[in-house]
């Protein structure tokens, strides 16, 4: 690792109030799942901006913790907190916090890659921590970051693909600051799950982008996400979160089905998502339930019935993203998807993407102290490190 060198880590400070039941949990009911895994023996790589391993959601959820930035190991950016609470975070209910990680009893390897926002260094050592991650023994690596293409970032995924590990990446976000330069990588590698962000009523978010091909999608707007030093914040946004929750359920798969190799379980991802919803959707919303029990034909794997979380046996393939059909044909397919439902038991398919690592628009709401200045972002704003 690098020497540590002096930086600013001036962050406003998160929220500290109540906490809403989150939209996201209710909608992937992962927790119906946790009875047959909650990704026990998986190690998941987070390579983002570092992470709060004090957070009440994160003690204890660090095996191994690396920086590659020389600035400590602290989360100056807040986006790593985040993005790593939502894959294996505490379960926190009974604090009264309607909070938990996908994969909570799964253990995290932290690569700092970036250290705040607009790190001009950090797609360059972007292919050493993928490297290291494999390295790590790593089964499910998450890059919630966009960067460009390059043969060296390229060799590290196929690097990490040969050591079995199954990379979740960010499909790109559509923003003003993030702009739309073209693909996000290593998103539009292949093998990599390539993730789009969706809303509450399960269509793509505005913020993701349509740059990149897109796998499946997952909850990504309006997202409440632990914040450095104890507090929340309770609206990110953003494919770097949709990836963290794709990167929770592929932990879910590879601790109940350790035999499955990695290309295995990208396929059993996509193929028991809910299905395509539109243009850049990929195969639709992510389904945590179907990904762990279903019946994948020619994969080998039987799952044993265990009420209620029955197998079910797919139907054929699920479509790729149909961003090149209008909307009547979108129609049209659905229709013959529910007629292939109803006659085999089959499961449908739901959406996905990001562009850069960078924290998503946020309303970050604050609880102040009556000598403390307020911070506080409003709606179009960047919550980010200021150096």
């Amino acid at each position: 690792q690098p020497p540590v060198q002096p930086t600013s880590c001036d962050l406003p400070r998160g929220y500290h109030g109540s906490i809403p039941g989150p939209w996201a949990q209710k909608r992937l009911a992962f927790q119906r799942t946790w009875s047959l895994t909650r990704g026990e023996g998986v190690r998941v790589a987070v390579i983002d901006s570092g992470v709060d391993a004090g957070h009440p959601m994160l003690a204890g959820r660090v095996a191994a913790y690396t920086d590659l930035t020389g600035t400590g190991k602290r989360d100056c950016a807040g986006h790593g907190t985040g993005v790593a609470a939502l894959i294996a975070g505490h379960d926190l209910g009974d604090r009264g916090i309607p909070l938990t990680g996908v994969a909570p009893a799964s253990r995290l390897i932290v690569i700092k890659q970036q250290n705040a926002d607009h790190d001009e260094e950090g797609g360059d050592r972007l292919p050493t921590a993928i490297r290291q991650a494999a390295g790590a023994g790593a089964r499910v690596i998450n890059v919630s970051i966009a960067a460009r293409d390059s043969p060296a970032l390229e060799q590290a995924v196929r690097y990490a693909q040969a050591q079995n590990a199954l990379i979740v990446a960010a499909a790109g976000n559509a923003t003003k600051q993030d702009g739309a330069e073209g693909p996000a990588y290593p998103a539009s590698y292949p093998g990599v799950i390539s993730v789009a962000s969706l809303g509450a009523d399960g269509g793509r978010a505005e913020t993701s982008g349509l740059q990149s091909r897109v796998d499946v999608g997952a909850p990504g707007k309006d997202i409440a996400v632990p914040w450095p030093k104890g507090g929340y914040n309770l609206q990110a946004q953003g494919t770097s979160y949709a990836a963290a929750y794709v990167s929770g359920v592929a932990a879910l798969v590879r601790a109940r089905h350790p035999e499955l190799r990695q290309d295995q379980v990208f396929q059993r991802i996509l193929r028991t998502a809910d299905g395509n919803v539109g243009a850049g959707t990929g195969h639709g919303m992510v389904n945590p339930v179907q990904a762990v029990t279903a019946v994948v034909p020619g994969e080998g794997a039987t799952v044993a019935a265990q009420p209620p979380l029955r197998p079910v046996k797919l139907a054929s393939p699920a479509p790729t993203d149909g961003r090149t059909r209008d909307r009547a044909n979108g129609i049209a397919a659905g229709a013959v998807g529910l007629a292939a439902v109803a006659a085999l038991c089959g499961i449908v398919v739901p959406l996905g993407r990001r562009r850069g690592w960078r924290p998503g628009k946020v309303d970050l709401r604050v609880q102040v102290d009556e000598d403390e200045p307020i911070v506080s972002g409003t709606e179009g704003g960047t919550i980010g490190a200021r150096n």
